[in-house]
């Protein structure tokens, strides 16, 4: 079956009912009521229900990983900021199976914090930067993963950069750090074959259908995250991750697995990720599963039009970021990641940051377009369509200078 023969639910009024999981009762009933309880009971029990339901098991970084600079750019920006390109590789040989990270670090004498985060069509695409090297990886059409011979081309430089502004992050202080997502999986059903899931079998120890797609790029996050760890500009502590659509999802996954992270934000991440299951707006369980089946576990198939016998639900995936700062972004026009239901993940979620003393969402009521909500969660919907927007960086930015302050803001 596909897309266009699935139902789609635009209306409000047909939403069918349904009960969430309560953030703060345990599987078996008992109320959690203490940080102590959520850290060492609820936090553990639900990571592990998304694991075995939803994302899969998620693999321990492998011991003879390394990194190697393939090139420094010390006045990039027009002498602004430093640009490094860094390959990650996950074993010993050179032909080890490995990511490359582009960095742009402001010029200063202080480790700064940096956003983090992967992109969809290669390093040359978030810039126009000619020192950028051309991905030599499989490559899609469109940000819809189709299956291409495809291969970078100079006229492909930039053309995402719209959605990576380097130049205001820079200015206001912070690094960027990227990986194209293909590095690490190619994003169709077959790309299992030919990415970590299959390379690094045996030396993670783990079979291809123990994890999917999404789990293999959220593995990939937290394998940039030991590598900028490792490089004394930056600040470890201050590392922000976010991500847009589908690697909206692959963020919020990494996030909840590795608390490393100091700060979550999830762009229009809709189904399998900000958006609440049970809501049966928008793309469905049913859909995601039906076109992209390689993003998660088998046993998520279980439940197409069964959300209701889900044992989780996508504000609990949000409580697992707490008590760390977290930001959810919906658009007005992306009915299909169903906004409402986005913010009301965000809603429910909000008792486990009370639960440790900080206000989070702090509202009820979901906001107008354009007008940011929130406290150490944040929430809007701007008006337009599926996308990264200037407007919603400057909210990122902005809920950063005010939750993770530093030295050079």
């Amino acid at each position: 079956m596909t897309l266009s023969t699935l139902p789609v639910n635009y209306d409000e009024h047909k939403v069918p009912a349904y009960t969430l999981p309560d953030v703060l009762t345990t599987p078996d009933g008992q109320p959690v009521t203490t940080v102590g309880q959520w850290l060492t009971q609820q936090r553990p029990a639900t990571l592990a229900l998304f694991k075995e339901h939803v994302y899969g098991q998620m693999p321990s970084r492998p011991t003879s990983m390394r990194s190697v600079v393939r090139s420094v750019n010390e006045n990039a920006l027009n002498g602004v900021a430093i640009c490094k390109q860094v390959t990650v590789l996950f074993g010993t040989p050179d032909e080890a199976p490995g990511m490359d990270v582009l960095l742009y670090l402001p010029k200063t004498d202080q480790s700064v914090p940096i956003f983090a985060g992967l992109n969809f069509s290669g390093n040359h695409c978030v810039s126009n930067d000619p020192g950028i090297t051309l991905s030599t990886r499989w490559l899609p059409n469109t940000e819809g993963g189709e299956v291409t011979n495809n291969r970078a081309t100079e006229d492909a430089r930039g053309m995402e950069a719209s959605r990576w502004p380097i130049d205001e992050i820079v200015r206001r202080g912070y690094g960027v750090a990227t990986v194209y997502y293909g590095d690490l999986e190619p994003d169709h059903p077959e790309g299992w074959q030919t990415g970590i899931r299959t390379t690094l079998k045996t030396e993670l120890n783990q079979a291809e259908t123990a994890w999917a797609a999404i789990g293999a790029w959220a593995w990939g996050l937290s394998r940039l995250m030991d590598y900028l760890e490792t490089d004394p500009a930056i600040d470890a502590s201050r590392v922000i991750l976010h991500g847009h659509s589908r690697l909206g999802k692959a963020a919020l996954w990494a996030g909840a697995t590795d608390e490393r992270f100091a700060m979550v934000i999830s762009n229009n991440s809709g189904e399998g990720g900000a958006a609440l299951a049970r809501r049966c707006f928008g793309e469905t369980v049913a859909h995601i599963n039906t076109n992209f089946p390689h993003w998660f576990v088998d046993r998520f198939k279980t439940y197409n039009d069964n959300e209701n016998a889900l044992p989780v639900d996508q504000h609990q995936l949000l409580a697992l970021i707490a008590p760390r700062p977290l930001y959810v972004a919906s658009a007005e026009e992306d009915a299909w990641a169903d906004p409402t239901g986005e913010f009301l993940s965000a809603k429910e979620a909000d008792r486990v940051w009370n639960l440790f003393g900080r206000q989070g969402l702090g509202v009820s009521v979901m906001p107008r377009v354009n007008q940011p909500v929130g406290h150490t969660v944040g929430y809007h919907i701007r008006s337009g369509p599926h996308d990264i927007t200037t407007y919603d960086w400057a909210q990122y930015l902005d809920f950063a200078d005010r939750l993770l302050p530093g030295p050079i803001h």
